[in-house]
């Protein structure tokens, strides 16, 4: 939401600078994300008169200037503009000015062998508008020298604020300005609408269907206005927050929806074919909305229709076929109310974007249809002319449910339990009457623009805001004398150690939307949790895993040129009827730096995903001596570089490896990518001891080491090996690693293990290290290896 200072002026008598008001607003909940001034980036520019335009020597589009900018001599620039002349006033760029449209700081030139000292800039170059046929053309009364910004009134400051779903009334610069009065930041002005005389009946019929989503239309005919472009002090303010001037007519229904939160629509009567209904679509329906594009019309859609079928969708966009020209002299002025929910659901499925779905589905006032009808007739009658019919207000049953007055519980002494502010109870019945609600023997019923009210909690946060949290004390919570108990549960000691050992091992970590498209969780087994509401299309699904968002990641990362990325992740998976704790990490790029100490950088892979996986497990308590390794992880994952870890055949703790080729071509993934899931709802829990951690046992006697060499048939995994080989003496074998692997050409696989034996109160003795040998090569055979001669 943009508005300018001035623009908030009209509707708040207050001195406070811009500061002042942007804190104010950051203080009550309406956070403001910037506040710029364009006089501020077009300093430097100066009002100048053309003296001479002679043709460019070396040019034909060109001409050289001869320019007057009130400081000193003339000045000569080189110009292309078809509209440059002798006497014309325009504006004046100077060696070193930054033109902010073209993105270019400007310095002498030489321009096809001719110096140029500066720029005569175009509506476009200073962003003021899309013209660029020519170059800026000011009153012949301009005064020469003068800064551009303040002659043309552009020192105005634009607010940005952020604001949150549940605010409709902030949509409005009016519900702005009633927040800071509110506040104690001014003095909200009074606006008072005059009914407009009425001569004659609206002859275009309206009717609105139950249960079309268009609760009331009210629709004026005024005819005989002249649709031009409309004056400059409307088109200023429209093109200060980001809107182009179109014409009168849809300036003024773009103004009313800034400046009273209150979208209208225009229609021009002599394309209407018969009267205006709002209803469902029908399938087949298809119309050229205003922004060139063609949508069919679902049943689920509420539609605004003539004769010939839909004209436009209902509080989203009108269609082209209706809209306003120049030649229009017959308009009708609609004002309605949308429910909310279908607003949203029609803008999200024809993904359409626009000021009025905006403010409809947060719900606009519903009360405010008949003074908004006078005000924008009044501004009609002012700026285009024309007379005025009865008005005509169609309603449908729901109506009354729409406008019925709603008495919300309300007890002072909630204040202070919910939000820790002990305020007079006075005091809070007042700020809430500032802010338009009334206090009732029965509670406070809210003002009708404010449809976010629905409880008691509510209240109480109204109340909090302009009071200022930032007045709220900070109050210790009581403690019990001793020391205190553990309160952290074992999940989260158990993401807390997988945050550390990622960090430790040198994971970045991300935080990434729950929510993700139904083309990505498809990729990923597809979503069984859907919202409802959700905030876009892309993001309608709960996500089934959490590499979509770290694939995502990754991607923005190497697009703004890192050369490793190295992230993990630890939330939630949303698979069934609960939510599945998981951690997850991805890598991509350079394994290791370039270095003379290390070499080559090279590509992560699979091994490095596993490595990570037993790591994390290992942190997270499991028992990682146990695990085994079952190739193919599923259809996620690449069918011959992954793998999953299990404690068995059905209890899988964690996924490894690299993604699948035609997931990572399909969902733009960046190539060479490996990742991994950690199932922490898998792990099974430790069992519970009377000591914190086992006592430090050192071994007494050094451990010894032996190494084997076999020769290992096709298919048989290197960890079934070490199972096999550890399984051989569980109680001296303690560790068994793969140390070499040799395959000649066409031959046969070859792996060496080193095995470290442990001896316990003596040492092993000669026959028993042969024997444990033994019992190894012999595990080792059982699998089809030979002891390598």
């Amino acid at each position: 939401m943009k508005f300018t200072l001035s623009w908030l002026r009209d509707h708040l008598d207050t001195n406070a600078s811009p500061q002042e008001i942007a804190d104010k607003l950051t203080a009550i909940g309406l956070e403001v994300e910037g506040v710029t001034n364009p006089a501020e980036a077009l300093a430097p520019f100066r009002v100048a008169r053309v003296l001479t335009a002679d043709k460019h020597p070396q040019a034909d589009k060109l001409q050289v200037l001869s320019v007057d900018t009130g400081d000193g001599g003339p000045v000569q620039v080189v110009c292309g503009a078809p509209n440059a002349r002798a006497g014309m006033l325009g504006v004046f760029g100077p060696p070193g000015a930054y033109v902010p449209g073209t993105d270019m700081t400007l310095k002498v030139a030489a321009i096809r062998g001719v110096e140029s000292r500066g720029m005569m800039c175009s509506v476009r170059e200073l962003q003021l508008g899309e013209e660029h046929d020519g170059i800026i053309e000011l009153a012949a009364d301009a005064p020469v020298g003068a800064a551009f910004a303040e002659y043309a009134g552009l020192g105005d400051p634009v607010f940005d604020v952020n604001v949150t779903p549940n605010r409709p009334d902030a949509m409005g610069v009016n519900g702005i300005a009633r927040d800071l009065a509110a506040a104690g930041l001014g003095t909200l002005k009074p606006r008072p609408v005059a009914e407009i005389a009425s001569g004659f009946d609206n002859p275009v019929p309206i009717r609105v269907e139950d249960g079309s989503g268009c609760a009331a239309f009210a629709g004026r005919l005024i005819r005989g206005v002249r649709n031009g472009p409309s004056p400059d002090w409307l088109q200023q303010r429209l093109k200060a927050v980001g809107l182009r001037p179109i014409s009168a007519l849809v300036d003024i229904t773009n103004f009313f929806s800034i400046d009273a939160a209150r979208p209208l629509h225009v229609y021009d009567v002599k394309k209407l074919r018969g009267g205006i209904t709002a209803r469902r679509g029908r399938r087949g329906e298809r119309f050229l909305a205003l922004n060139d594009k063609e949508y069919d019309a679902t049943p689920d859609d509420c539609v605004i229709a003539d004769d010939s079928g839909a004209i436009g969708l209902g509080g989203v966009i009108g269609g082209e076929s209706t809209g306003v020209d120049d030649g229009t002299t017959d308009v009708l002025l609609e004002c309605a109310w949308f429910a909310p929910e279908v607003i949203a659901a029609t803008g999200r499925r024809h993904q359409i974007i626009t000021d009025a779905r905006a403010r409809f589905e947060r719900g606009v006032d519903p009360l405010a249809i008949a003074p908004m009808v006078e005000a924008a007739t009044a501004m009609i009658q002012q700026l285009c002319g024309g007379d005025a019919s009865q008005v005509t207000f169609a309603t449908t049953k729901a109506w009354a449910d729409v406008i019925a007055e709603r008495t919300v519980p309300f007890r002072s002494a909630r204040v202070e339990a919910l939000a820790g502010i002990d305020l007079p109870e006075a005091e809070q019945h007042a700020t809430l009457d500032r802010l338009g609600f009334r206090i009732t023997g029965n509670g406070v019923v809210p003002p009708s623009w404010r449809s976010d009210i629905d409880g008691e909690a509510d209240i109480v946060e109204e109340v909090a805001r302009i009071h200022g949290y930032d007045n709220v004390p900070s109050t210790p919570l009581p403690r019990a004398m001793g020391v205190a108990q553990p309160t952290a549960t074992r999940s989260q000691i158990v993401e807390r150690r997988l945050r550390r050992t990622a960090a430790a091992r040198g994971l970045d970590e991300a935080v990434t939307w729950s929510f993700i498209s139904e083309k990505e969780a498809a990729a990923f087994g597809g979503g069984e949790w859907r919202l409802a509401n959700p905030i876009s299309e892309e993001m309608k699904v709960m996500r089934p895993s959490l590499l979509p968002g770290l694939i995502a990641a990754a991607q923005r990362n190497l697009n703004r040129g890192a050369t490793s990325v190295r992230l993990f992740e630890i939330g939630r998976r949303y698979l069934g009827e609960r939510e599945h704790p998981t951690a997850a990490f991805l890598m991509v790029g350079d394994a290791r730096a370039r270095h003379w100490q290390t070499g080559k950088a090279r590509d992560f892979s699979a091994f490095d995903a596993k490595a990570e996986a037993v790591s994390l497990l290992e942190a997270a308590g499991a028992p990682v001596a146990n695990l085994q390794v079952f190739p193919d992880a599923g259809p996620t994952w690449h069918p011959g570089r992954s793998a999953t870890l299990r404690l068995g055949p059905k209890t899988i703790l964690a996924a490894f490896g690299e993604l699948h080729p035609r997931l990572v071509r399909e969902h733009d993934a960046p190539g060479g990518c490996v990742a991994g899931e950690i199932y922490l709802d898998a792990i099974p829990a430790q069992r519970a001891s009377g000591r914190a951690r086992a006592a430090y046992a050192p071994p007494p006697l050094q451990a010894i080491t032996r190494d084997f060499a076999f020769v290992v048939p096709d298919g048989v995994s290197a960890d079934a090996v070490i199972r096999a080989m550890r399984g051989a003496d569980k109680n001296a074998i303690t560790d068994v690693r793969v140390f070499d692997r040799y395959q000649p050409d066409g031959g046969e696989l070859s792996l060496a293990f080193e095995v470290t034996l442990q001896p316990g109160d003596k040492s092993f003795t000669e026959e028993q290290i042969a024997e444990m040998s033994r019992r190894i090569v012999a595990a080792a055979e059982k699998l089809g290896a030979r002891l390598r001669s």
